[in-house]
């Protein structure tokens, strides 16, 4: 089997070939589906195993008392050799998995081969194909809860023991320092707790994703935000409790910690951090500092964690396992969100890589996963996918119809209210362009709209439009159960196509119009995606500049409720209301972002009424889309923010945008409230422009397929209640 293993002397990380271990009494053989990495304390490790001798020393100062004591013993070429010895041998690394039992050894009768079990330990719950775990370090997986959310479990009850430490009552307030893996599971523990919190961390992709997951303030620990939100929460007495959840050598945590706790408030230590006490700020207050050792109670206790032998309930009433079964039924109950914490999932193979990256900077992360081959079948179903559809063209380009000078000849088929109140009045003045023919179902509404927009035709005859070699192109602006076969028929006639959204409903319907285009050559499409043409939101984003690092996004959209009667409740004909709309805010996302998203994870209140989207994209950055109806009707309707790199760029409601540098505002855009303009009329000349010239569409037809595809994904997420990958055909 493969395991993950470092040279302390060296630093070298490698994936060896070992032996399996074998199947001892009192535990069972577990073969890894997932296990985690945990970016603060293994990393700390792979960074040690990189310095110098003298680093090395520098960085443990407890080994370094036992070397002086060994000389003292045995003198000073024994210890040597001892010293040398240990340090030029490979270690283990991980101590936290989800696996699948494969064996179970004598005595033990809780689970049996084939359950599906998360586990914890650093000599048990290694990165390793096969790992031998005993009695006290393993729990059974709840039914449902998905094997790389079960792997969580063991940094979970890290967090979990902390909080425990802390004692909060309901309505307490409570301040994390360090919003890393451990400090993000510390903040929704006590969200889930009743109690308030305040997050305090230097990145602020992490205090804005801490917020989402459930903290009420977060900001930088040097300026005065933190401060500013525990008094606001507080009256001004201090927080309950301060919970230290922060690595490396300042000594800012604990001196923050003294200067927002309260009177006689208590101080808990999860990190390891430096704890150099500023004596008076503790005395004064008569601060409680305590200390949350590992998982809980029975760690460092052999007879607990290798013998099996439990602590009574009456008397240790929340133990290492019981920490660890506590934890993972709270995620698969929905108390706790571990999805959004995943920055990465990597191929066990590819360890050494991702260690080097993680070590580098070069991927940034809250936590990663090592995903271990044949692990599906074995206590995990494949994780559901949506297509991705190749566009393929038999190389046949459209030939123009239009001659050069004349003007761009249009059809609309559809006139209702979204064509005749946010496009037709762009184009009805527009120079160049011909409204040719409006087709409807019904000849009345084909009167208005020629009536009112100078249509030169209105007819119900669809069939004769397409067929007409004068018109240019092709609107359908129908209800949304028709636009891909109507867009598939007008691609097939050579047309010219823009499309309201969505484009499709269903895959077998994206793959129809995607046939369409491989048939007849033409690709000639575009989908009403406007947002990404609104002038104030193209100049931010040209004012946000290029960006090195992953990117966390954050778009809010209070969609309100509908009049009752609207045919975007029929969802069994129309589909659901995001189905519609949804393509708007992910298309908007994949442009900022500079990419299609890889896999999709949705969920929704009872009732489907709000839901959250969350899509991650290749390198590692993610965007949330929160699309409610529940929300207040006098909140702006959309809102969005774009974190990376130390800077934010804000848009509220395509009235007002601003980019933010380091402290301070490097640009602010604003229209006045009548001059919202979503990106309607630029989006509109960007395609006349295509079709008069012959030139590329606005927007590529594979992004248009990607963005149909994630919607598409949304909607399978909330009905299979598991992340769904986008698979990409080749």
């Amino acid at each position: 089997m493969k395991q993950v293993v470092q040279n302390y002397k060296s630093g070298e990380l490698a994936v060896l070939d070992v032996p399996v271990p074998g199947c001892k009494p009192g535990g069972v053989l577990v073969r890894t589906a997932y296990s985690l990495i945990s970016t603060g304390t293994e990393l700390m490790k792979v960074s040690e195993a990189g310095m110098s001798m003298l680093g090395k020393a520098r960085s443990r100062p407890d080994q370094v008392a036992k070397v002086v004591q060994s000389v003292a013993a045995n003198g000073v070429p024994a210890t040597y050799r001892k010293v040398m010895g240990k340090l030029d041998s490979y270690t283990p690394l991980g101590y936290s998995l989800c696996g699948v039992v494969e064996q179970v050894g004598t005595g033990i009768d809780d689970v049996k081969a084939g359950d599906l079990v998360a586990c914890a330990g650093n000599e048990h719950a290694l990165h390793a194909e096969l790992n031998w775990v005993p009695k006290n370090l393993y729990t059974r997986v709840p039914d449902g809860l998905a094997p790389r959310h079960a792997a969580f479990g063991t940094v979970g009850s890290i967090a979990m023991q902390g909080v425990r430490r802390g004692e909060p009552q309901l309505g307490d307030v409570a301040l994390v320092i360090g919003l890393g893996l451990i400090g993000q599971l510390v903040v929704q523990l006590l969200a889930a707790s009743g109690v308030r919190v305040v997050g305090a961390d230097p990145d602020p992709v992490r205090c804005e994703l801490a917020e989402r997951l459930g903290a009420a303030a977060c900001g930088d620990p040097a300026s005065t935000a933190v401060e500013a939100a525990v008094a606001e929460l507080t009256g001004g007495h201090g927080a309950d409790q301060v919970y230290l959840a922060a690595g490396g050598g300042s000594n800012q945590p604990v001196e923050l910690a003294a200067r927002l706790c309260r009177d006689r408030g208590r101080v808990v230590d999860i990190g390891k951090c430096r704890l150099d006490l500023p004596w008076n700020a503790y005395y004064e207050k008569e601060l409680d500092v305590r200390f949350s050792r590992s998982y809980g109670p029975g760690r460092y206790d052999p007879e607990y964690e290798l013998d099996g032998r439990d602590y009574p309930i009456g008397y240790v009433r929340w133990t290492e396992r019981r920490n660890l079964a506590c934890f993972l039924d709270l995620v698969a109950h929905g108390r706790v969100d571990v999805e959004p914490l995943v920055s990465h999932i990597a191929d066990f193979d590819d360890a050494v890589e991702t260690y080097r990256r993680l070590k580098d900077g070069e991927l940034k992360a809250v936590a990663v996963l090592f995903r271990y081959p044949d692990h599906v079948g074995e206590g995990e179903a494949e994780a559901p996918a949506v297509a991705v559809p190749a566009v393929r063209r038999d190389g046949r380009a459209p030939a123009p119809t239009r001659p050069v000078k004349t003007p761009v000849r249009l059809a609309f088929v559809g006139a209702g209210n979204y064509a005749t109140s946010m496009l037709l009045p762009h184009l009805a003045q527009r120079e160049g362009v011909a409204l040719s023919a409006v087709v409807t179902t019904t000849a009345l509404s084909a009167a208005n709209a020629k009536r009112k927009f100078g249509f030169a035709e209105a007819t119900t005859d669809l069939d004769a439009v397409l067929g007409d070699p004068s018109i240019d192109a092709v609107f359908v602006v129908t209800r949304h159960s028709s636009h891909a076969e109507l867009t598939r028929r007008a691609l097939l006639a050579g047309k010219a196509v823009f499309v309201e959204k969505p484009l499709a409903l269903t895959e077998d319907e994206l793959a129809g119009v995607l046939a369409a285009v491989e048939e007849s050559g033409n690709d000639r499409l575009q989908v009403g995606f406007n947002r990404r043409f609104a002038p104030l939101l193209q100049e931010a984003r040209k004012r946000f500049g290029a960006r090195t690092g992953p990117a966390s996004l954050r778009y809010l959209v209070n969609a309100g409720r509908l009049q009752h009667g609207s045919w975007y409740l029929q969802q069994g004909t129309e589909g659901s209301r995001f189905a519609g709309e949804g393509g708007h805010f992910i298309d908007t996302a994949s442009w900022l972002l500079g990419a299609d998203p890889v896999s999709v994870y949705a969920v929704a209140t009872s009732g489907n009424e709000d839901l959250q989207a969350v899509l991650r994209y290749p390198d590692g950055s993610t965007a949330t889309i929160s699309y409610v109806t529940t929300g207040a009707p006098g909140f702006p309707k959309e809102t969005l923010d774009l974190v990376a790199d130390g800077k934010v760029l804000r848009l509220d409601d395509f009235v007002r945008a601003a980019v933010y540098d380091g402290r301070r505002k490097r640009w602010v855009g604003s229209r006045l409230p009548r001059a919202r303009d979503k990106g309607q009329n630029a989006e509109l000349a960007a395609f006349i422009k295509a079709v008069r010239t012959g030139g590329p569409m606005p927007v590529p037809v594979e992004s248009l397929v990607a963005t149909t595809a994630a919607t598409l994904a949304v909607q399978a997420g909330l009905a299979g209640g598991a992340p769904v990958t986008l698979a990409r055909a080749r």
